[in-house]
């Protein structure tokens, strides 16, 4: 109480001692200074008081100043009648200027408090548009809004949203702890504004006696919500530079959010699109691939049926091997085809497991036996190679992908070299081929989905191989890359980290990385 009643009078206080220290000081000279130049001298309370405490303690220092001037310099000393009439022309001029520079003063004191609040005011909404460019999702971006709203105008916030169903719901609320916003009152009002499309509430003319006050967030063709302001108790502390600030921050906000949406739009059209032409290739590779098989399936086999007594062993033989190879060849396509889906759903689990390097090199190449054809197969691997942790399924699906594809591009009866060595801490497979080759800046295209290079148009294939052989090696921590072999082919090498001998028996024998209980 008593700090409040100080703070109200001390003004007046501080003027009362000024004028009283004034007046004591300039009555000790009697009559050495000119009685203008002390009527001046009381003018300096007035304006010290006009720009520190406003305009009514300037009017109180003007009118103390001109008793203390009358009573103490004017004669009759010591009281308050004029000898000369003259001098009320002079106390009238002394008060005008007193009140018209204390209005000046006042009024620009004023205007430098107003500035300095749309100064205030502009940073603010500078650095919340700079934090909202940064920001995507929209409810951080409403609790940034409704927190600096909140702080700003030192009041209780609620931010309603439409639904899926475009209901409007509350989303946001700046004290969690109130229960404003939540009574189906407040909903109708919140209601009325984001279907009217303009502000009501307290300050407007639709239900202007509503303690609340509510603006829809909108741009110019949407509304995106509705911002409410408790107002209950505070509707005088409002000046116009706070709605002004309001009315900016609401369209900063539905700026934002319109931005956001427009940015969810464009993402979800994205992947729209770029799920349509996944799709779109995949058929095509698919129905491609599958079209020569097939055919050669239903030739060999319908032969077989109808000419059953024309063919001799060797020629039944013959188109069992080609309905073979068909079945095979499809096999493995449909085998891509889901590899790709697990990995890019995230679907794959690695079962890791000490994998020997030449059993890995020797089951692929029992796999790739049937259609290598007179191709030549050279294996160079160490007298004592490393042991990798892996799983064993995906490294030899891996190597088969690699050595499948040196086979499809090298001619026949030409050399395929499978090479194992060892890099500080890593493993290395290279694959080298004498086959067609690629330029330079092909190579690093070669691992992406459906990637056919100009050389290998003539022969069939989808571009999900060496795709594939990316994704799993990326899941075992390592890399895959390519280069050309000199003087013909390419190398494809892949790269797996492995763990020191000293280390092996700290591991399990085996290991999972993902869900322990997948089967």
């Amino acid at each position: 109480m008593l700090q409040s009643m100080w703070s109200k009078w001390k003004a007046y206080v501080y003027i009362s001692l000024l004028i009283i220290l004034i007046t004591a000081l300039f009555s000790q000279f009697g009559n050495e200074f000119d009685r203008v130049n002390v009527a001046l001298v009381f003018l300096c309370p007035v304006l010290l008081s006009a720009v520190n405490w406003g305009i009514r303690p300037s009017f109180y220092s003007a009118v103390v100043g001109l008793l203390a001037f009358d009573i103490f310099f004017v004669p009759p000393y010591l009281n308050i009648t004029v000898a000369d009439l003259r001098y009320l022309i002079s106390f009238g001029v002394y008060l005008s200027v007193a009140a018209l520079t204390a209005s000046l003063a006042a009024r620009l004191k004023q205007q430098l408090h107003i500035a300095k609040q749309r100064e205030i005011n502009t940073t603010a909404l500078y650095e919340l548009s700079r934090q909202m460019s940064a920001i995507v999702d929209i409810h951080s971006l409403l609790n940034n809004v409704s927190k600096h709203v909140s702080q700003s105008m030192g009041l209780e916030i609620a931010i309603y949203l439409p639904d899926d169903r475009n209901h409007l719901v509350l989303t946001h609320r700046s004290d969690v702890h109130s229960d404003w916003g939540q009574s189906e009152s407040e909903k109708v009002v919140a209601k009325l504004a984001f279907e009217y499309g303009d502000t009501v509430g307290y300050g407007t003319r639709t239900l202007r006696d509503t303690p609340g006050h509510y603006m829809p967030l909108r741009t110019e063709g949407r509304i995106y919500g509705v911002l409410a302001l408790n107002l209950k108790g505070n509707q005088s502390k409002i000046v116009s530079e706070q709605w002004r600030m309001l009315e900016a921050l609401g369209g900063l906000a539905a700026s934002a959010i319109a931005r956001a949406k427009l940015a969810e739009e464009a993402k979800i059209a994205h992947l729209t699109a770029e799920s349509e032409r996944m799709r779109t290739a995949i058929l095509d590779s698919v129905s491609h691939e599958l079209r020569t098989p097939l055919a050669a399936i239903i030739g060999s086999a319908t032969g077989l049926i109808e000419g059953e007594r024309l063919f001799s062993s060797e020629d039944r033989m013959e188109l069992l091997i080609t309905i073979r190879d068909g079945a095979l060849r499809m096999n493995r396509l449909v085998v891509n085809l889901l590899s790709m889906v697990q990995l890019e759903s995230g679907m794959l689990r690695l079962r890791n497991h000490w994998c020997d390097v030449e059993d890995l090199i020797g089951v692929t190449l029992s796999q790739v036996k049937d259609f290598q054809q007179h191709r030549k197969m050279h294996v160079v691997i160490p007298d004592t190679p490393p042991m990798v942790l892996g799983d064993e399924v995906l490294l030899e699906q891996m190597l088969v992908n690699i050595v499948s594809n040196a086979i499809k591009y090298s001619p026949d009866y030409s050399e395929i070299t499978i090479k194992v060595s060892t890099d500080r801490h890593c493993l290395l497979f290279s694959v080298s081929d004498q086959g067609l080759g690629l330029a330079d800046e092909e190579y690093e295209k070669i691992f992406d989905k459906f990637y056919r290079a100009a050389a290998t148009k003539q022969v069939t294939g989808t571009g999900l191989g060496l795709a594939i052989c990316k994704g799993i090696a990326e899941l075992h921590k390592g890399s895959i890359s390519g280069k050309r072999n000199e003087p013909q082919g390419t190398v494809i090498t892949v790269t797996l980290p492995v763990t020191r001998q000293d280390d092996m028996r700290e591991i399990p024998q085996a290991s999972r990385t993902g869900d322990d209980n997948d089967e």
